[in-house]
């Protein structure tokens, strides 16, 4: 009798698992792993659970720690233990390609070419300008030649000097190389020497060497008194017969300072001092005509005290 009750107790309990096996296997399988899997059926509605996954082995461990890469990065294969890779925290230089720019800019402004050459007339301040307020940047001396470069500013022309560019005043250049100095003499000028009346000895040597070097000048002032060089007998006056004359008279008496004792010459409303000789010609003020500002006279002031 109990063994009858048993076999009608677990029957159903057969046929119920009978009924949850007939699930398409199809669906099942074709489930990805881990899904969660509804169907209905005429019974009841119950939600199956696939099975488990494996274990991961431990190249997929080793996959899931590191980080992820791209397409591209996967396809291509990682560093074999024997190659070389320098890792850095250094940023590339931004600037790798700047001397190439810096080449550039050189190119693009190039030196000047030579387009004639001329000689200094006298004694010549070389100026980093084409002004008289330009610095000095060296003296040439008397018959120097110059090579041009074809550029002017007024009066001002462009040379170059020592590979430099820089500027000369143009009034003391001139196309034909300048005769040899034949030296200076100190005869008695022909005019007589009447002149000579209260001068230093070197004020009657400028007077003598400006008159055998400069014939076309006849008229000279000396000693006379109201005060300064000339009541001292250390100035002479030079009248010039044309501003020409007046531009060689006092570029060479520049140039000879040493020999005939010159201390300054005055030309022009201009100045030069041996004690500013590095400045070269210096623009005095407007004493209101052109008399008081030496345009029509070279004034030379020499060293020495007065007398015979």
């Amino acid at each position: 009798m109990s063994r009858g009750r048993h076999k009608q107790a677990t029957a159903p309990a057969r046929v119920r698992g009978a009924a949850r096996i007939a699930i398409p296997v199809a669906l099942v399988s074709a489930a990805p792993v881990g899904a969660v899997i509804t169907y209905t059926d005429p019974v009841e509605t119950a939600t199956l659970l696939t099975a488990d996954p494996p274990p991961p082995t431990d190249a997929a461990v080793e996959r899931a720690a590191s980080p992820s890469r791209s397409l591209a990065e996967r396809r291509s294969p990682l560093p074999s233990e024997s190659s070389s890779v320098e890792i850095t925290d250094e940023e590339p230089a931004a600037d790798a390609e700047e001397p190439a720019a810096e080449e550039a800019d050189e190119t693009e402004a190039p030196e000047p070419a030579v387009s004639g050459h001329m000689f200094a007339t006298a004694g010549l301040n070389v100026r980093d300008g084409a002004s008289t307020d330009a610095s000095v940047v060296t003296v040439v001396a008397q018959a120097t030649e110059l090579a041009l470069t074809g550029t002017t500013d007024g009066a001002w022309v462009q040379v170059l000097v020592d590979d430099t560019v820089a500027w000369v005043h143009g009034d003391y250049l001139s196309e034909d190389e300048p005769a040899p100095d034949s030296g200076i003499s100190y005869e008695p000028c022909a005019y007589g020497s009447e002149i000579e009346s209260g001068l230093t000895p070197d004020a009657v040597r400028v007077y003598r060497a400006v008159c055998a070097r400069f014939p076309s000048v006849n008229s000279y002032g000396g000693y006379r008194s109201g005060g300064g060089a000339h009541s001292q007998g250390r100035a002479i006056d030079i009248m010039i017969p044309s501003s020409s004359v007046g531009d060689q008279i006092a570029a060479w008496v520049r140039d000879n300072y040493q020999k005939l004792g010159v201390s300054e010459v005055i030309w022009s409303q201009r100045i030069w001092s041996v004690t500013r000789s590095s400045e070269g010609w210096r623009w005095m003020e407007d004493r209101g005509s052109p008399t008081a500002n030496h345009y029509d006279h070279v004034h030379v002031t020499v060293y020495g005290s007065s007398g015979g």
